[in-house]
């Protein structure tokens, strides 16, 4: 395939499908690259300073769910529907809510220093960059949204591949030159991102005008505070294997399943960055009441995802040898059940689309609450019976249980607003998720026979050229 053919392929794919990909494209970058630059980061730093910058950034983590409410996410793609006649004030009016938030949050923290500094674990200098983050980041993750929204990939990659690459060279060399080295790296990014982020805080009220609106502002914490407990429990979801691993079998097991579970989940990264792309797509769609599309444009991502989920789970002794070295080829049996989760993750992310958009979010904080519960629950059992491998398959019962709880909750969403219409096609759905599970037991069980797990691999690939035309037929929907 020539260069001519590529360029001709590339201008024939609708919108859409070049914003997922350039989206992707980013994102992986983007996180490869703080990935590449850890190794500098835990050489330069001591052990304790780095671990006081992994702190800073969890409670980074935890704290702008409650300052910012996560106004950016779904709750503001909807709102551009909504208010699409007078995108800029509500725009506007998003950020005065997240720095009204902030500025009372840090009023807070002023009032009684020394039992935050208790809290929180850090001194006070950091807590002061830490809230200068919280309140400008609102701002360019609200500018990526509308960017993501509309499709203008352009700018959305330029500006944030350059801040990523600026924010790391500067970090570096910080670090490096500095003596305290926390502080420099902390200062470092948040520097760079207050900068980039900065500029774009003041475009967005110069152009909007509009601080305080009592219909926004009311739109906003109507749709996104019951979402608090679900983006809570999403944490817990994501964080809480290694600590109670760590806590109960000990650290040098938590490093084993952190290894394989990051391999794994670098999968998340492209559904992310698909997701983004996609739920816009599926507004618009519903919007325009053209919900047919929806199924069509689904049906080859749900397949991309399933496979490429598959490859992960097949090449998972060659991956671990390549990144992290024989001394934790053992991890390779976590690899399986977590990569299977990574598809049931992106499930979960369609049907909780639809919840979104018929702000239906009470369900969503109602699943992602008792998966938490039952995460801890089964980890607490799992691991004390039988180490940290059980980690990687009770995420996986987690996920599963997560994306049937959104599929009752998404046909539960449709029937009140009287669609009793699938949006996506449910039996490819289940036939994709009972075939992950299956190949991820062959997987599990031939890891130390090759030539079975290769044999697979072959197998597969001769069953998509057999059916080559359906796949192809099925991916040209995109276009349309």
């Amino acid at each position: 395939m020539n260069i001519t053919t590529i360029k001709e392929k590339y201008g024939a794919l609708s919108l859409p499908v070049k914003a997922s990909l350039w989206y992707t494209v980013c994102n992986v970058i983007n996180k490869g690259l703080a990935l590449l630059s850890t190794p500098i980061f835990t050489r330069i730093m001591t052990e304790e300073q780095y671990g006081t910058f992994s702190v800073f950034q969890s409670w980074y983590s935890i704290l702008i769910i409650f300052t910012s409410l996560n106004v950016f996410l779904s709750g503001y793609q909807k709102g551009l529907i909504l208010y699409k006649n007078d995108i800029r004030r509500f725009t506007s009016a998003q950020l005065g809510l997240t720095t009204t938030i902030t500025v009372f949050a840090f009023a807070l923290y002023i009032l009684n220093v020394p039992f935050w500094t208790k809290v929180f674990d850090l001194p006070p200098v950091l807590m002061c960059a830490m809230f200068i983050e919280l309140l400008l980041m609102p701002a360019l993750e609200l500018w990526s949204a509308q960017q993501r929204f509309d499709y203008k990939y352009k700018k959305f990659v330029a500006l944030t591949m350059a801040m990523s690459v600026v924010s790391i060279l500067v970090g570096v060399i910080a670090v490096v030159t500095a003596s305290y080295k926390v502080e420099a790296r902390v200062f470092s990014d948040v520097g760079i991102k207050a900068i980039f982020s900065g500029i774009v805080f003041v475009l967005i009220f110069i152009t909007g005008k509009c601080f305080c609106s009592k219909e926004y502002w009311k739109y906003s914490i109507a749709f996104n505070l019951p979402l608090i407990p679900h983006y809570l429990s999403n944490y817990i979801l994501n964080q809480s294997d290694r600590v109670m691993i760590g806590r109960m079998v000990g650290n040098s097991q938590a490093a084993y399943y952190s290894v394989a579970y990051t391999i794994s989940t670098v999968m998340v990264l492209i559904t992310n960055a698909i997701n983004s792309s996609l739920t816009p797509y599926i507004y618009k769609s519903i919007a325009s009441d053209e919900k047919g599309k929806i199924k069509k444009a689904t049906r080859p991502l749900v397949i991309l995802v399933a496979g490429l989920c598959v490859v992960t789970m097949a090449f998972a002794p060659e991956v671990i040898r390549v990144f992290a070295g024989k001394k934790y080829m053992d991890a390779i049996y976590v690899i399986p059940p977590v990569a299977a989760s990574v598809f049931f993750i992106f499930l979960y992310s369609l049907f909780s689309t639809i919840e979104y958009y018929y702000q239906k979010t009470g369900f969503i904080a109602i699943a992602t609450c008792v998966c938490a519960v039952l995460n801890l629950v089964l980890n607490y059992f799992g691991i004390k019976m039988y180490g940290y491998y059980a980690a990687g398959y009770t995420t996986l019962i987690c996920y599963v249980c997560l994306a049937f709880f959104h599929y009752i909750f998404y046909k539960k969403a449709l029937k009140e607003v009287g669609n009793e219409e699938n949006m996506y096609d449910v039996k490819l759905i289940v036939s994709l998720s009972a075939i992950v599970i299956a190949i991820m037991i062959i997987m599990a069980l031939t890891y130390s026979q090759t030539w079975i797990r290769y044999g697979l691999l072959i197998a597969i690939v001769c069953v998509s050229i057999i059916f080559k035309n359906k796949i192809l037929e099925a991916i040209s929907a995109l276009r349309k």
